[in-house]
């Protein structure tokens, strides 16, 4: 395989992560807008409710259309779930930084979070859960 087809077919694997996370982003933004703006619930625990609901729909459609993982499922979930619980901790520690530590809006701290927690489980999800 040449250096240019593994890049393009780096690319549009990334391509696909990029439209399985826009998905997964509905579910979370949409969690957490609806618990701090309807509910009264604080930014940090309601980013991490929605990071967990963002997950599943990741999980489901990453294996399927981003990885094409034969992996059995007793494996990729478990994998899965400690790449997960690594970005949840990442999302917890920025978005208590950016919103208590900082005192910055919630919205465009979720923004940066996601960023940071998107390319570490892209790189972590290719590598190790759906290899």
């Amino acid at each position: 395989m040449t250096a240019l087809s593994s890049f393009h077919r780096l690319s549009r694997q990334f391509a696909a992560f990029f439209g399985v996370g826009l998905a997964a982003a509905v579910a979370h933004y949409g969690l957490l807008i609806l618990l701090v703006e309807g509910g009264g619930f604080h930014p940090v625990p309601a980013t991490l409710a929605g990071y967990v609901a963002g997950g599943l729909v990741s999980y489901v459609l990453n294996r399927r259309h981003t990885y094409q993982s034969s992996r059995p499922h007793r494996e990729a979930t478990w994998r899965f779930a400690v790449v997960a619980f690594v970005g949840f901790l990442l999302t917890w520690f920025l978005m208590h930084a950016f919103t208590v530590w900082i005192g910055g809006p919630y919205l465009p701290a979720q923004v940066i979070t996601t960023g940071v927690v998107m390319l570490w489980s892209f790189m972590a999800h290719k590598i190790w859960t759906f290899a």
